[in-house]
């Protein structure tokens, strides 16, 4: 899908950062061709400077985005969620990144949060990039507290695990 709705803009590299941060933040497009984070309106300047284009490219992009029946349910009704991965260090969290090889594959998420949970670690939050929409999906888990190295390696074994990141 992240595909296609690059392909609708392949004529400009410009909206295609606009799109992609719109995605990447979950911003969605009201009917009035603002963007928006939930009733909250994004100045399109803030959007703008964000991704280093001029103003009238995000409304350029907004107005493309309402015009085409394909875009628009999807912009309309793409919403943000919160993550503790940034406040992890101050919760006294943990974040454990896993990058797979084929994040098609089923199972991934359901081996990853089994192996943690079997070690009776509460698992605060999981966030599963869609790998329709980024080049590079990952496995985010948040934990209330510190994995052990016998936990890492199991998990670095997996088949399908490139690489995995503590922080």
């Amino acid at each position: 899908m992240f595909d296609e709705i690059m392909e609708k803009f392949s004529d400009s590299p410009s909206q295609q950062r606009v799109i992609r941060l719109l995605l990447e933040r979950g911003f969605s497009v009201n009917d009035e061709g603002r963007v928006v984070s939930g009733g909250i309106e994004i100045p399109n300047t803030g959007i703008a400077r964000e991704v280093g284009v001029d103003r009238r490219v995000v409304d350029t992009t907004t107005d493309a985005i309402l015009d085409d029946d394909d875009l628009r349910p999807i912009f309309q009704n793409i919403s943000a969620i919160p993550s503790l991965m940034d406040l992890a260090p101050v919760l006294d969290l943990t974040v454990l990144t896993v990058t797979v090889s084929d994040a098609d594959q089923p199972g991934i998420v359901s081996t990853v949060t089994s192996a943690i949970a079997d070690r009776d670690i509460s698992i605060r939050q999981v966030i599963s990039e869609d790998p329709e929409f980024t080049d590079t999906p990952q496995l985010y888990v948040i934990t209330d507290g510190a994995l052990p190295g016998g936990l890492i390696t199991e998990i670095q074994e997996l088949p399908f695990v490139r690489r995995i990141e503590l922080a």
